[in-house]
């Protein structure tokens, strides 16, 4: 993209979009002082017509997005699965961009509802652009494109209201759920801590759809493609992300923003599930099913490479909001299955992307550019920057040699799987489709005792602003199905009729889909340090130095902005106030004190400590801190390291609770 990258305007004389340099660009064109504007002033005319038109359609779904830049490079060869040439050279590094979103709401709303966010990479590789448009969560509503506007019309806000916005806590959403029983396992993962992650740094991402890999034998093996952060899967807690959503909207979007400028760059390893042709029905479910896992217990995740994302876009508008992503940009070597859901996104993104980005020529936008030339004979449409020259612009033909040329398999010339099919032209749905509950038992026997808890409290939400007591009973009825005494328990809430007792019978689990079991780390992790005036100095010096050590990002709070003064001459300065930021920006707090605080900071460091302790975050404690701490006599001091001298090892018992994420057995009632 460099060579779109214009120059900065430092210094620049202005001028207008032809060119000619403005002398004046605060009044317009008048006849007389006080007289009528004139239609001659064409540098008003250029400038308010382009600022008419400066915003395009926003996406239906994923219409709020971020992204960054990055590179994708392999551990290890595939040549013996793909001839794709990206995972053939481990020494080879491919550009990628990657847009992070949520589904449901406009590109006004709130980053931190409960919802599915879009995880959507494109490869610049040698052979054309490939694009993973995957989403954090590995299954689908459903099981045929065909139901797709059904779902989305069912959870957008509803149309006589266009309420609620980013939500699924309505009627008509939940009337689609309960009619629509193949969405169960999508639900499962919907209500779980997946809905509501941390960052998009610690938030998984997954192909959905089963894929084929084609080696240059023409052999193909089925495919699941998944990203594993580096920092583990982690979430924020259901209090929590409302709150965030009223302080800072932008809270995951700035979270990715700041680490890339902080040097804390974004990372994820690439995972291939593979299962042989031969195996295509050795499994207890239909490994085409878009609602359907592949336990990683069954059919493991093998890491075969790592992307790094690293630079951060220069224009929001130029780069995330017009990139145009397809799950049919592929290359050589990539195939599709009969998967129907995905055979209908085939078909849909690029209608899509007609309409938003005005025409035909949306590849040519530098965002989307592959950097391999490309030549055919498609011309003219809106917004054409290619200058073809020459007379033809057909094939075949003999005025220029027959140009462009089409390519042999052997040249590298994309050629389709040949899979043999066969039947009859049906409305249908093959019968390995019609389980809808053993994935999302499966999924629900393998969380945790607190996990299980979040997914409780979820449906106790999202039902109880359900206003039909019918959809509230139906719903319960139907996650019967998954687990009783779960569907009891938010039953309950409602005053609903609890389901009989017969139990489903998967009693199967999946430890790996558990976020307890994701890897732990204190790196990047963001921390408040809480001083008044009259601080201990050297405590918090310790701390700060053991916390940046282990690199974790340390924020001054106090009362005030600028310098605060320690007991023993020193001075700190607070770049965060009470006002301006809660607990739940950080994922962990240090109360250190003041002996000069006053009775608003003291109340104000209390409700610091309090809310934090609610969210089960680590807190530490010392001098001043440690008394506040104990006046309010919480009851229980899981993951609480208090310390009131010299900080030997307290840091580093800081830095063990802030790495463990959650304290989820603190006793918070």
């Amino acid at each position: 993209m460099e060579q779109f990258r214009s120059a900065d305007n430092e210094d620049k004389a202005m001028t207008t979009n032809q060119g000619l340099k403005i002398s004046e660009d605060e009044f317009s064109l008048k006849a007389g002082e006080r007289g009528p504007s004139l239609i001659e002033d064409f540098h008003f005319r250029e400038k308010m017509t382009h600022f008419d038109h400066e915003r395009i359609p926003e996406r239906v779904v994923h219409a709020r997005g971020f992204a960054a830049h990055g590179e994708f490079e392999l551990y290890e060869s595939m040549k013996p699965y793909t001839k794709a040439k990206f995972l053939q050279n481990p020494k080879v590094k491919t550009p990628v961009f990657v847009r992070f979103s949520t589904v449901v709401g406009s590109r006004g709303s709130l980053d931190t509802p409960r919802d599915a966010r879009g995880f959507a990479t494109k490869f610049y590789t040698e052979e054309g652009n490939y694009d993973l448009v995957a989403n954090n969560i590995p299954v689908f509503f459903i099981q045929d494109g065909i139901k797709f506007p059904d779902v989305v019309h069912a959870i957008k806000p509803e149309p006589d209201s266009e309420m609620p916005q980013a939500s699924a806590a309505h009627d008509t959403f939940w009337d689609w759920v309960s009619q629509n029983q193949e969405s169960a396992n999508m639900i499962m993962w919907l209500m779980s801590d997946r809905a509501i992650p941390r960052s998009f740094r610690m938030m998984e991402g997954f192909g959905v759809h089963t894929f084929r890999l084609v080696n240059d034998e023409g052999k193909a093996h089925f495919v699941k493609f998944h990203w594993k952060p580096i920092l583990g899967t982690h979430s924020l807690v259901w209090d929590e992300a409302q709150k965030l959503g009223g302080k800072d909207p932008d809270f995951i979007r700035r979270d990715l923003w700041d680490a890339i400028n902080l040097g804390n760059h974004a990372e994820y390893e690439l995972g291939v599930q593979i299962i042989e042709e031969k195996d295509e029905f050795a499994f207890d479910f239909d490994i085409l099913d878009a609602t359907k896992i592949w336990p990683e217990e069954d059919v493991p995740v093998r890491i075969i490479g790592k992307m790094t994302l690293n630079r951060n876009v220069d224009n929001f508008f130029a780069e995330t909001e017009q990139v145009a992503f397809h799950p049919g940009n592929v290359v050589p070597g990539i195939d599709f299955t009969n998967d129907p859901l995905l055979q209908a996104r085939l078909f849909s993104y690029t209608d899509t992307q007609l309409l938003r980005l005005g025409g035909p020529n949306f590849h040519e936008l530098p965002i989307n550019r592959p950097v391999c030339p490309f030549y055919n004979n498609q011309r003219d449409g809106f917004h054409r920057q290619t200058i073809n020259k020459g007379k033809v612009s057909y094939h075949n033909n003999s005025l220029a040699n027959n140009s462009p040329h089409t390519v042999n398999e052997a040249e590298g010339g994309y050629v389709h799987y040949q899979e043999k099919v066969e039947g009859r032209k049906v409305r249908a749905r093959s019968e390995s489709f019609k389980d809808h509950f053993s994935h999302a038992t499966l999924f629900w026997n393998s969380m945790s005792e607190s996990e299980k808890q979040h997914i409780v409290d979820a449906f106790r939400f999202e039902l109880s602003k359900v206003k039909s007591k019918d959809i509230q009973q139906n719903v319960v009825d139907m996650f019967a199905n998954v687990d009783v005494e779960m569907a009891t328990s938010f039953a309950k809430t409602l005053n609903a009729t609890p389901p009989s007792s017969q139990k489903p019978t998967v009693t199967k689990s999946s430890p790996a889909l558990s976020q307890e079991n994701t890897p732990k780390k204190a790196t990047t992790r963001k921390v408040a340090v809480v001083i008044a005036d009259g601080f201990h100095g050297g405590n918090v010096k310790e701390m700060v130095e053991a916390l940046q050590g282990a690199g974790v990002q340390v924020a001054i709070l106090s009362d005030k902005l600028g310098p605060i003064h320690s007991s023993d001459g020193k001075e700190i300065e607070s770049m965060h106030t009470f006002l301006t930021d809660g607990s739940v920006a950080f994922d962990a707090v240090y109360i250190a004190g003041g002996a000069n605080a006053d009775k608003p900071f003291k109340e104000n460091a209390k409700m610091f400590m309090k809310e934090a302790f609610t969210h089960f975050k680590p807190i530490a404690v010392t001098n001043e801190g440690k008394q506040w701490f104990d006046e309010q006599q919480l009851s229980d001091e899981t993951g609480i390291i208090s310390d009131v001298g010299e900080t030997t090892g307290f840091a580093s018992q800081f830095v063990d609770a802030i790495a463990s994420h959650r304290f989820w057995k603190r006793n918070i009632s």
